[in-house]
Parts: C-alpha cells; sequence; structure tokens
C-alpha cells in the first residue's frame, strides 16, 4: 500500500510553541499500536504496482492548518462519514473502491480537524474538475486542450491525498471524453462550413479577378485586384490542393492583367513620344508664322496647325505643357496682330457701311414687287452702288448682306412666278389636261343615262360616283389654266 504524506505543513509561531513545550510536560514514550490493515480495491492495487515504493513518512502537523473554521471542521465530518475516517494517533483513511487506503498522518485537535485538512484538498480538486467540465460546455477551451488538462487531473485525483468521493471524481473526468469528443465533431462541423464559406468566397473572387483581367480600365481594375487579394487573406484556408488551384487561376488573372496593363502603358509611353516629335515640329512652324501679315492664308494654317495638334494625341506630362503654352503663345501673336489691323479697318469701313444702309432702305422699298421689270432694274442699280461702297466692319457683314439677300430673293421669286404664269409649254399642259378631264366626264355623263334607262341602278351609282370626282379635278385643272391667261 502506497502511503501520500501531506505535502503542506502550517508552522506554528515560535514563541507559541516554545510556550507550549515549557508549559506541557513530557509524556513518557507510548508503545506502538498496532495500525488497522484495509482491504485494498482494485484502483488501490493498481496504484501500487505503479508506485516503485512509498516515501519516508515526515513528522505529522502538530495542528489543524490556518485557515480551518469551524464549518470546514463540520464538512470535514460529514464528509468523512462518508468516504474517510481517522484513528486515534490521527491516520486519515480514504474510501477506495470495495476497500480503504491510508492517505496521510495528520496530529490535530480533534479527528474532525485533520478530516477537513483532507476534505478541503478534495475540494480543490472536484472545483478544478467542475472548472473544466464548465469550460467544456461553453466551448471555451479547444478539444486537445480539454483532453491534455483531463489526463493531468486524471493523474492528480487518481490517488490523491484527500477525502471525498474520489472515484466519483474519477468517473467525471471520464465522462469529459465524451465532451472532447462532442466538441472536437462540433468544431470538425464548424470548419467544414467554414471551408465551405471559405470555398465558395474564393471562387468568387477568382471570378472577379479573371473578369478584371479580360478587361482594359488599367486604373480602376489594378485598385479592385487589390481589393480582392485582401479579401483572398482575409478568406480561411482550404485544403492544400484545392486553395492552391485557386491560387493560380488568382494568381494568373494577376499577373495577366498586369502585363497587359505593363504592355499598354509602354505602348502610350511610345506614342507620347512620337506626339512629342510632332508638337514640337508644329510649334516651329507656328514661330515661323506668328509675324506673318498674310492675314487670310497664314489664318486657315494656324486652323490646320490646331487640327493636327488635336491629333497628335498628348505628349509626356513633362513637355506637353510646355509644348501647348509655346504653341499658344505663337498663335496668340499672331491673332492679336490680326485682331488689331482689322480694327483699324473696321474704323475705315464704318463710313461705307452707313453707305449701304441708305442702299438698304431704296432696296426694301421695292417690296412687294408690283413692277417687276421696275424692280429689276432698280435692284441691278443699287447692287452696282453697292458694290462700289466697298467693306464694312466685319461686325456688320451678317446683317447687311442678310437684308440685302432677302430683297435679292423676293425679286426673283416675282420673276419666276412670272416666268410660270408665261410658260407655252405649261399652258398647252394644262389646257389638255382640262380637254381630257372634260371629255372623260362626258363619256360617264352617257354612261349613267344609259344605266338609268336600263333600271341599272349600281352602274347608274358608280358612274355617278365617277363623274363628281373628276369634276373635282377639273375644277383644279381649269385653275391652274387661268394662271397662265
Amino acid at each position: 500500500m502506497s502511503t501520500d504524506i501531506p505535502q503542506e505543513q502550517p508552522d506554528a509561531p515560535a514563541d507559541e510553541t516554545a510556550e507550549t513545550a515549557e508549559q506541557a510536560p513530557t509524556p513518557p514514550p507510548a508503545a506502538p499500536r498496532p495500525r488497522p490493515t484495509p482491504t485494498p480495491g482494485p484502483g488501490a492495487v493498481a496504484r501500487a504496482v505503479r508506485a516503485p515504493s512509498a516515501p519516508p513518512r515526515p513528522a505529522p502537523p502538530s495542528a489543524a492548518p490556518e485557515g480551518t473554521t469551524a464549518e470546514d471542521v463540520a464538512a470535514g465530518r460529514s464528509e468523512a462519514a462518508t468516504f474517510g475516517r481517522v484513528t486515534e494517533d490521527g491516520t486519515v483513511f480514504v474510501r477506495d473502491g470495495d476497500g480503504e487506503r491510508e492517505v496521510g498522518q495528520y496530529a490535530a485537535d480533534s479527528p474532525d480537524a485533520a478530516l477537513a485538512f483532507y476534505v478541503r484538498r478534495f475540494e480543490a480538486l472536484e472545483g478544478q474538475v467542475e472548472l473544466l467540465e464548465q469550460r467544456l460546455r461553453t466551448g471555451a477551451v479547444k478539444p486537445d486542450e480539454a483532453s491534455k488538462t483531463a489526463a493531468r487531473l486524471r493523474e492528480d485525483v487518481d490517488g490523491a491525498a484527500a477525502v471525498g468521493d474520489l472515484d466519483g471524481l474519477l468517473t467525471r473526468i471520464a465522462a469529459m471524453d465524451e465532451l472532447v469528443a462532442a466538441a472536437r465533431e462540433e468544431r470538425r462541423a464548424e470548419r467544414e462550413k467554414a471551408r465551405a464559406v471559405a470555398l465558395k468566397n474564393k471562387e468568387k473572387i477568382v471570378a472577379a479577378a479573371e473578369k478584371v483581367a479580360e478587361g482594359s480600365d488599367w486604373r480602376n481594375g489594378m485598385n479592385r485586384l487589390r481589393d480582392l487579394l485582401a479579401q483572398w487573406k482575409a478568406e480561411a484556408r482550404l485544403d492544400k490542393p484545392t486553395d492552391d488551384a485557386l491560387w493560380q487561376r488568382f494568381s494568373g488573372a494577376r499577373s495577366a492583367f498586369g502585363k497587359k496593363r505593363k504592355a499598354h502603358y509602354a505602348e502610350m509611353d511610345a506614342k507620347r513620344g512620337e506626339a512629342a516629335v510632332v508638337k514640337k515640329r508644329l510649334l516651329a512652324e507656328a514661330e515661323k508664322l506668328k509675324d506673318s501679315t498674310d492675314w487670310g492664308p497664314t489664318s486657315g494654317r494656324f486652323r490646320d496647325l490646331m487640327r493636327d495638334w488635336k491629333a497628335a494625341g498628348p505628349a509626356p506630362r513633362d513637355v506637353e505643357d510646355t509644348l501647348w503654352n509655346d504653341f499658344r503663345v505663337a498663335q496668340d501673336h499672331f491673332f492679336a496682330a490680326r485682331d488689331a489691323m482689322n480694327a483699324e479697318l473696321d474704323k475705315e469701313f464704318a463710313g461705307n457701311a452707313e453707305v449701304k444702309e441708305q442702299l438698304l432702305v431704296e432696296a426694301e422699298a421695292l417690296l412687294p414687287v408690283k413692277d417687276l421689270a421696275a424692280a429689276k432694274a432698280s435692284l441691278r442699280d443699287i447692287g452696282e452702288r453697292w458694290d462700289a461702297a466697298g467693306k464694312v466692319p466685319r461686325a456688320r457683314i451678317k446683317e447687311l448682306e442678310g437684308r440685302m439677300s432677302a430683297v435679292e430673293k423676293a425679286v426673283r421669286d416675282a420673276d419666276d412666278a412670272r416666268w410660270k404664269r408665261t410658260n407655252p409649254e405649261a399652258a398647252a399642259r394644262a389646257q389638255a389636261t382640262v380637254t381630257q378631264l372634260e371629255s372623260l366626264i362626258a363619256d360617264l355623263e352617257s354612261k349613267k343615262a344609259k344605266a338609268d334607262a336600263a333600271g341599272n341602278a349600281k352602274a347608274a351609282a358608280e358612274a355617278a360616283e365617277a363623274i363628281q370626282a373628276r369634276q373635282l379635278w377639273l375644277a383644279e385643272a381649269q385653275k391652274a389654266l387661268n394662271d397662265y391667261s
């Protein structure tokens, strides 16, 4: 039988010990009393096999441990009545299977106090078991960690120097295996669920990346791929083959887009370089033309240069602004000189505009046209004086020319109308139409008379309807013919 010796031995105060030693006489040595030998149970036999030898027993404590209260003593008495006992010499036993085993020797004021000490040890073990049970039920501990803790508790309880339901405590610890297995199964189900979610999310991420790689939105596409990479990193890992296969697709999409983007910008750089060459040539020509006084042709050439400038596309940013500013300076220099010249001419042409305004008064008085021949003669005379008046300020050209064009159009329209009225061929065609319709109406009237005589009401009605329609046509043709008379 192995004997577990209590490790904690509370020290009594030095002066109290000395005083007790002086007051209490030294008793004569007592004859050794035979100790009862309990019948070992199965657990005790197993523990005896595991324990190589029992360590030497230290001297028992002479008093109850500090902090032992009356409640502790009562608890010890109650617990001992069921699971333990103490002999007269302070040896404490605990029930072990069908027998009992010694857990230690404790010199106390009373057997109850000795038992209370070992009961407190049992309560400490029981508290650890309860804590582990609670953590398992709430999921606060991982299954593997709980299994290790249960194994340690099993070793601590098996053969513990404590008084209490140690067998029941071992049973509770054994029951934790089922809780650990259930926790493992729950965690496995959670991992499978999380894996399914992660698989679905990663497939969406890969599909989104491949869609980006098919496009050419270089700026937003790169930002989108960065966001997708962050989402990928936030997802749980899958089994290695699946994770590697999805990552290869995702990485391939990013790589393909990056290569396309790099090639695009390389091409853009090349085009910008070519645009810079073109724009430098256009700038050189603009600077040669800026002092030209050949206003019309040079203005047209500057318009061509501007068209070519836009068609060349952007140059590199570090030279684009400089080239454009220099081009605008040359262009503005030319047009400023031309505008200054035009301003001087406008002052000179202001009198010409006044002359043309008087001519317009004469021309507009010809309307509406009553005597076409007289109107045409007067307009020719006004036109000659109009041309002799010379140029007008640029701001007045559209206004004055528009009014003169309106008079000229009105006279032309009157001349065209007269020609239509006097055109022999048109008059002949109108007369032929009238004659043809009159003959057709006469034939229809004859048919109607015959139908009436024969009593054929249907034929008579159809002929009457046809006569009515032709008479309307005849009225319009007669009106046209009258215009030529």
